[in-house]
């Protein structure tokens, strides 16, 4: 039961949820899903987190960069996971911020954004 209270605490958060739907069109990095997202990248780092510790996403080296990804279907504790991100797939594909954020998305210069993030901290 502690799995799936897990999995439902992770997904009862906008902008989570709104992570979710970002990563199952690309994987992407934290300085990417700060801009789509329009927050602080420690709050997008927390987020990452918990969805890890549901076992919703993973994380894997990609260069200098971490990509994170949803999880792959062998990850999942019982299956929870899974299931749930299967029905998440079919929906708030029409929702307006979903939409915003995959156009957003699409814009997003990992290079220049990862740059920049990297020239802003001590």
């Amino acid at each position: 039961m502690e799995d799936l209270e897990k999995i439902f605490k992770a997904l009862a958060d906008n902008n989570r949820l709104r992570i979710l739907k970002l990563l199952e069109k690309k994987a992407m990095c934290v300085c990417e899903l700060a801009f789509v997202l329009e927050i602080a990248q420690p709050s997008v780092s927390r987020h990452l987190k918990k969805l890890k510790a549901a076992e919703l996403i993973e994380d894997r080296q990609a260069g200098f960069w971490s990509d994170y990804v949803l999880a792959s279907a062998r990850t999942g504790k019982r299956g929870y996971a899974q299931a749930l991100m299967a029905r998440l797939r079919s929906w708030l594909n029409d929702d307006r911020r979903v939409l915003g954020d995959q156009t957003r998305a699409r814009r997003a210069d990992r290079n220049a954004l990862c740059r920049s993030a990297a020239a802003g901290s001590p």
